[in-house]
């Protein structure tokens, strides 16, 4: 009867098996402990920060050398909520009774800060606590991927918004020095924004402010450095203090102007700055609420909307503080989401 055991090797075959195995895995080691280095944009990025003598290049070679591109990155900046979902999938996402219940405790706990920061910069208090609220739940939820590999992935995997990302990781590198971040263990969203309110790189250094201040500009761990900076970040884009920011609107005309009507709404899903006036967007039988019309003022600028809501077609009208909170996330839906939040937990915590 034959046997299929294989004949026994050498001591010395056995040896140079052995050395042949662990050169492969050596190999792929080196590979993988290279990261982004061997990438033809990163070698691109760090000649480039080299001569702008901007970053430590030996340090920059050890974070991108550690720096993995991650798939579901890729993935999901390719389906952002905003752009796949109606506003009736949307708003149940953001308006639920354990957010508001969430953000009526982190209010009462920060209260003194929200307070300063509406008298100090002029912006909402509720809209600040929106703001935290929409995007990490009051700090609950400040995001799991390392943002050096989120904003590598993106810079240099990623072309239609690769330019974007690779000035993104530019200003990363700054915070170090700038912020006291640990560039090597920084964690944030997908987009490798950070912290409370989850700013890019970029806002923070720009935005970012020592609301406390002990000398540091934390928007990670400190929530009051946090509530200062997006209130910070609304007044520097423009936010008018004490002006409306949006109302739902009835359309009053008839079939016959349906197409006058059309001709003066916004659906895309992009924003539009304001460019109607009030009476202009009247004119075409659009009608503010009564409960808000009298803030407005016929010569008012302002974006007439649509949205697909629950229950059928929703207009509405935003002024120049919706466009505003569209800078801080470049949708109309984001920005309708945060603005009925804020009311909800107005009504709630003045109740």
């Amino acid at each position: 009867m034959y046997s299929f055991k294989s004949k026994p090797k050498s001591p010395l075959t056995v040896l140079k098996l052995c050395c042949l195995g662990l050169f492969f895995l050596c190999q792929g080691l080196y590979a993988d402990s290279r990261g982004y280095l061997d990438h033809p944009k990163a070698q691109q990025f760090v000649a480039e920060i080299r001569q702008e003598e901007s970053y430590p290049a030996d340090k920059l070679t050890t974070l991108l050398a550690s720096a993995e591109k991650n798939q579901s990155i890729l993935d999901a900046i390719a389906r952002p909520a905003e752009k796949t979902k109606t506003w009736a999938e949307y708003r149940p996402i953001f308006l639920t009774q354990d957010r508001i219940d969430q953000g009526i405790r982190f209010y009462r706990e920060h209260q003194a800060t929200f307070i300063r920061a509406e008298q100090e910069f002029g912006v909402s208090r509720y809209v600040i606590l929106a703001i935290i609220g929409v995007e990490t739940r009051y700090g609950k939820h400040k995001g799991n991927y390392r943002v050096v590999d989120a904003l590598a992935t993106l810079a240099f995997d990623y072309p239609p918004r690769s330019p974007f990302f690779r000035s993104e990781l530019k200003h990363f590198l700054q915070l170090e020095q700038e912020a006291g971040i640990d560039l090597m263990n920084a964690r944030g969203s997908y987009a490798g924004a950070m912290g409370y309110g989850q700013f890019i790189s970029s806002s923070y250094r720009h935005y970012a402010v020592d609301f406390d201040g002990d000398g540091h500009r934390d928007l990670i761990n400190n929530p009051v450095d946090a509530i200062g900076s997006v209130a910070n970040y609304f007044k520097q884009h423009g936010w008018q203090a004490g002006a409306p920011v949006a109302s739902l609107a009835r359309y009053l005309g008839d079939n016959t102007g349906a197409e006058q009507l059309q001709a003066v709404l916004h659906r895309g899903p992009k924003p539009q700055k304001p460019n109607l006036t009030i009476l202009e967007i009247k004119q075409a039988g659009l009608i503010a609420d009564a409960s808000d019309d009298t803030h407005y003022r016929d010569s008012d600028k302002a974006t007439a909307m649509a949205f697909a809501g629950a229950e059928g077609e929703e207009f509405w009208i935003g002024l120049q503080n919706f466009y505003v909170i569209t800078r801080y996330n470049h949708s109309p839906l984001y920005a309708m989401a945060v603005y009925q939040l804020s009311e909800e937990l107005k009504r709630r915590l003045s109740s």
